[in-house]
């Protein structure tokens, strides 16, 4: 077992989804989990403190940033998963649209890296990152989300470059996850080289890695977690 004793991390985007699963992980490995979303009415994973912030706005980092510090006083993991799609057509997606998408998918993690500097210096952390494959492959009406999770990737081994070698900086791209809706097809498990669709806890458990110490020569990679898709070709039948 790692020793995880007194350690803390922030989630953002953890009172559901992929965040939660990430959330719960780390704190049933023993972390002291900070859950951080705009969401009012989610509850957080057990055994989880929960804030409520919009981590694109610059003013609600900076409140973040001081509660971690006066309630935890330290901070030894930080995972940037909160996102969100707007998807539509490029002659109807508004400019504050995808101002909105960017910032809460991209400007956050920066807002993050930068408020939480200090802290994670200080105890030799890691930083996590959530993209997406949709980074490198795209479904039409996807321009803003597309563009965020391409920036995150790159922002991801900037960080690593900046921060290193007192923090490690790395990215996970899920691909097809389910975390709500109707149950995988068949067909739509059989489509993924692993046999099935992903889950929440399957990404929880390279995060929970990459914030660990088994972890520390592993700094400014991405990791692709989609079941092979994107390593599959299709051609038209």
């Amino acid at each position: 077992m790692v020793d995880t004793q007194g350690k803390v991390a922030l989630v953002t985007g953890g009172a559901r989804g992929i965040g939660a699963g990430i959330a719960a992980r780390l704190a049933r490995d023993g972390w002291r989990v900070v859950v951080a979303d705009r969401d009012t009415g989610a509850a957080a994973p057990p055994d989880c403190r929960s804030v409520v912030c919009d981590v694109s706005d610059e003013a609600a980092v900076a409140r973040l940033v001081q509660d971690v510090s006066t309630t935890e006083q330290r901070l030894d993991a930080l995972v940037c998963n909160a996102g969100f799609m707007i998807r539509k057509p490029i002659r109807e997606l508004t400019l504050p649209e995808w101002s909105l998408v960017l910032g809460t998918n991209l400007t956050s993690t920066f807002l993050l890296a930068r408020g939480f500097e200090t802290l994670l210096r200080a105890a030799h952390g890691a930083i996590v990152t959530i993209a997406s494959t949709r980074a490198r492959m795209s479904e039409p009406d996807t321009e803003s989300y597309a563009a965020s999770k391409g920036g995150l990737v790159a922002l991801t081994h900037a960080l690593a470059i900046s921060l290193g070698p007192q923090v490690r900086v790395n990215c996970i791209s899920p691909g097809w996850i389910l975390t709500k809706g109707p149950a995988p097809t068949p067909e739509e498990h059989a489509f993924h080289p692993a046999g099935r669709v992903g889950t929440a806890e399957d990404i929880a458990a390279l995060a929970a890695f990459l914030v660990g110490p088994d972890s520390g020569f592993i700094t400014g990679a991405e990791f692709v977690v989609d079941g092979g898709v994107t390593r599959k070709m299709i051609y038209p039948e």
